[in-house]
């Protein structure tokens, strides 16, 4: 029941396990799958469920694909190109109709097929290579891969990682103190929730004069050499080490997967995937969509739901157990001290993000457990300092608005220009 805001103008067709679709320019591969009504974009690894676009901003694996020969290739994250071959993967005869999936349903509890029969002479050879050919994240490219061109090496002064909220009123300030800076960032173009979100309170995004950012940059790791940090950041399929003096972390968190029976259904999105689908795309995943989880979250979205002609149900309700068998069809939620089936075709799960703290303690900062919010955060100061020359803002350091963001932002680049200045 999903449908698109407004009719294709730009069409460009592709194909998808053979079979030709239409999609809008400017649409990425899950967008487009979306747009179409299809509900099974790939397979569980192990038991072959069927899974569906979750975060839509790189951060699950439920929407890997094969593209044009290639395996494992991010659906959501992969611009739709004019006659490009799209194939689900991990699956028999195709994902739509796995008979694979007859592993789920003949060990519902579980299987450790490391442990079934192990030490049986023969048997468990045999066993491992089955395992082998039912499980995996698909088979290798169809060419060979080009070598890699060579690292590059590179010196900045200060390097903020994330274009959001927080990254950009980094940015600014850094640009008004005549602080120079790279900031990366892995989406192509900056902004965050400040493009996509439901806040209505959101400061506009702005972006940095002089040209000091990076476009499609994914910081992938922080190591030291010889005691110089840097990081390691992927642009364009090439590597490259940026040592740098100054740090300032401010690229948020993953959408947290709320934990209830059939939460891996089709159709159950992040709230910032579904408020991402409608103002990125246009594209509604939905008639009914039920919008539970977090109160104020769950609200605003249910605004933007029904400014697009689609019905917001059993808005902040907490989620009990999602219903379906190949697809969403209802939820049972708690709302109001009763307990109710509600029927719908996608479901938003509205929740603080998981914040990505691993370059954070690579850094050297601490991390610890916000009870409230059931996340764990970044520690840090009043400044963001978590760790020497290392700052984070946004909600890497816990939920909160985009507003509030921007100011933790601001606050962390003042003081690192302060820093600079010091003797």
């Amino acid at each position: 029941m999903s449908h698109r805001v407004a009719p294709i103008d730009q069409p460009i067709t592709f194909e998808v396990d053979g079979e030709t679709l239409t999609a809008q320019d400017g649409d990425t591969v899950a967008s487009a799958f979306v747009a179409a009504g299809r509900t099974t974009l790939s397979r569980s690894i192990k038991y072959h469920r069927p899974r569906g676009p979750f975060c839509l901003s790189g951060g699950c694996a439920q929407c890997l694909v094969r593209i044009d020969g290639v395996p494992n290739q991010y659906a959501c994250q992969t611009p739709v190109a004019s006659g490009m071959r799209v194939e689900r993967q991990n699956a028999f005869p195709d994902a739509s109709i796995d008979v694979l999936q007859a592993s789920d349903l003949v060990f519902q509890k579980w299987f450790n097929h490391h442990e079934f029969l192990a030490g049986v002479p023969l048997i468990e050879k045999v066993l491992v290579q089955v395992a082998r050919k039912l499980s995996g994240l698909g088979v290798l490219p169809d060419k060979g891969s080009t070598p890699p061109e060579p690292a590059v090496s590179e010196s900045i002064e200060v390097a903020i990682v994330g274009g959001g909220a927080a990254g950009l009123s980094a940015a600014r300030t850094l640009v008004e103190r005549s602080v120079p800076f790279v900031l990366f960032e892995r989406e192509q173009v900056c902004g965050g929730r400040l493009l996509t979100g439901t806040e209505a309170a959101a400061p506009a995004p702005v972006m940095p004069s002089g040209g000091w950012t990076r476009m499609g940059a994914s910081v992938v790791g922080l190591f030291a050499d010889d005691g110089r940090p840097f990081l390691a950041v992927v642009q364009r399929g090439r590597l490259h080490l940026v040592f740098y003096k100054q740090l300032l972390l401010a690229h948020g968190g993953q959408p947290t997967l709320l934990a209830f029976p059939n939460n891996d259904l089709p159709g159950i999105y992040a709230s910032r995937a579904v408020s991402r689908l409608i103002r990125k795309h246009g594209v509604v995943p939905g008639k009914r969509i039920a919008v539970v989880g977090e109160g104020d979250e769950a609200r605003e979205l249910a605004k933007l739901i029904s400014s697009v002609g689609a019905e917001p149900v059993a808005v902040g309700g907490v989620p009990v157990r999602a219903h379906g068998l190949r697809a969403v069809q209802a939820v049972t939620v708690s709302l109001g001290g009763k307990t109710e089936k509600v029927e719908c075709d996608a479901i938003a799960l509205c929740a603080p993000l998981t914040p990505a703290f691993e370059l954070a303690r690579a850094a050297g900062a601490r991390v610890g457990w916000d009870s409230r919010a059931k996340v764990f955060t970044v520690l840090a100061d009043a400044s963001g300092e978590c760790a020497p020359n290392t700052w984070v803002a946004g909600e890497l350091r816990g939920p909160m608005s985009a507003a509030a963001a921007a100011e933790q932002g601001m606050v962390a680049a003042e003081t690192i220009s302060k820093v600079r200045q010091a003797p």
